[in-house]
């Protein structure tokens, strides 16, 4: 392992340049001799993990954030397991984006390559630390990993036993490394290593990825903050929106493509808001709303304007009644992160005008928001969900983890012949 950052991205380059010819068949020996190791060292990672756990207890750490640090034999499997699933997925590297013989002859082909040397920052959730490197691994991006101090011994043993798997592979250890040190120097390093990081990709909390945001010279690709929204219409099916909502509400709150606030159109909220206000107090939801949902139950806790902004990640929602589907559009322009945002509605002009002017990486008729997932959307892993427009929004699967450059194949071609010039 290196000592400083800059160490550690030069070494990253000269693995990410070897990466960049391995073939499908390497990459995935060394995927599954990698989920192989830690089966078999979860020992080791499991004491390693345990003084992470030991620590944050100590200091009175969320349950919620302690239980996302802990690590169990069956989460290494879990997470193995994971690693193995990323052997099944195409290898994006080479595939011909298009193509096409130009009227000189010239044969052009758009393909795609990795970007190079990633770098991941992220919070404290060691099975990123695998679920990163593996993803970057496939898609033959060497990988600098920048998790929190909270989980640094998890994530020490974790790189340490992926990369002597990757050595017993034949591939490059510094293919897969954490980056040195545990202070905000560190991270700012990282944030400043233009040149030799080709990407940065933050993962977690809103002040994690506008800390990386707002510092960084480093191109980055922003993930993560999702205050969704469900919009029911006036043309909607009552049950079918209360049975929706809590499902996008309750059955994860934690994530980011839970919903946090929920909009009622005026005609229909008689019926449908004391339905859900109900279905909602079932699943432990609170419901913080404004004076035209709080009219219908006295359990109803009143709305600030800060509600209605934030992302709870709990068992937490906003409520308002609305006059049109305009006005809802207009109230998810003011509030949306541009994540996720759902209509429900069995009118087909309704759904087509809220797809069309909604602007959200995922725009959805009459599902729950939790589908905005790679694997749900069928693209096996992510990285994380995009909430930006250049140069991925969405679900980042392998794809998304490279560019493309071109490749020109002529026969003697010059410009001077070129009559078109």
């Amino acid at each position: 392992m290196t000592n400083t950052v800059t160490d550690a991205a030069l070494a990253a380059r000269e693995a990410a340049a070897e990466l960049a010819v391995c073939t499908r068949a390497q990459k995935d020996r060394a995927l599954r001799a990698m989920a192989d190791a830690l089966v078999e060292q979860a020992p080791r990672l499991l004491a390693a993990n345990a003084g992470d756990v030991a620590r944050a207890e100590a200091a009175g750490t969320d349950t919620g954030i302690v239980d996302r640090l802990r690590l169990t034999q069956a989460r290494i499997e879990s997470i193995a397991e994971a690693l193995r699933e990323v052997t099944a997925l195409p290898d994006p590297v080479g595939e011909v984006v298009r193509g096409s013989t130009l009227p000189n002859g010239l044969e052009l082909r758009q393909v795609r390559v990795p970007f190079g040397v990633v770098g991941i920052i992220y919070e404290a959730r060691p099975n990123v630390t695998v679920d990163a490197a593996g993803l970057c691994l496939k898609s033959g991006n060497a990988v600098l990993l920048r998790g929190s101090s909270s989980a640094r011994e998890s994530n020490t043993a974790l790189v340490a036993v992926l990369r002597e798997a990757l050595t017993s592979s034949g591939l490059p250890a510094d293919a897969v490394q954490l980056v040195p040190g545990d202070t905000h120097d560190s991270v700012t390093e990282l944030l400043r290593a233009r040149g030799l990081v080709d990407v940065v990709i933050p993962r977690g909390g809103a002040a994690l990825i506008r800390n990386v945001v707002q510092n960084a010279i480093v191109p980055v690709i922003e993930t993560g903050v999702g205050n969704c929204h469900v919009y029911v219409d006036a043309d909607a099916d009552p049950e079918l929106a209360v049975e929706l909502l809590v499902d996008s509400k309750a059955q994860r709150p934690s994530v980011c493509n839970a919903a946090e606030t929920f909009l009622v159109h005026k005609d229909i909220a008689d019926v449908f808001v004391p339905k859900a206000l109900e279905a909602l107090k079932d699943a432990g939801v609170t419901v913080h709303g404004d004076a035209s949902i709080a009219a219908y139950s006295a359990d109803v806790v009143a709305a600030q304007e800060s509600d209605f902004e934030d992302e709870y990640l709990s068992l937490d929602i906003a409520a308002t009644v609305v006059d049109s589907l305009d006005a809802a559009v207009a109230h998810i322009r003011k509030y949306s992160s541009g994540h996720t945002e759902v209509i429900v509605t069995q009118s087909q002009a309704a759904a087509r005008a809220f797809t069309a002017r909604v602007d959200a990486a995922a725009v959805i008729v009459n599902a729950s928001t939790r589908f905005t997932d790679g694997g749900e959307f069928g693209f096996g892993a992510e990285i994380g969900i995009s909430t930006q427009k250049l140069h991925a929004r969405g679900p980042m699967g392998l794809p998304e983890l490279t560019s493309t450059k071109y490749i020109v194949i002529g026969d003697g071609q010059t410009r001077a012949r070129n009559a078109s010039s």
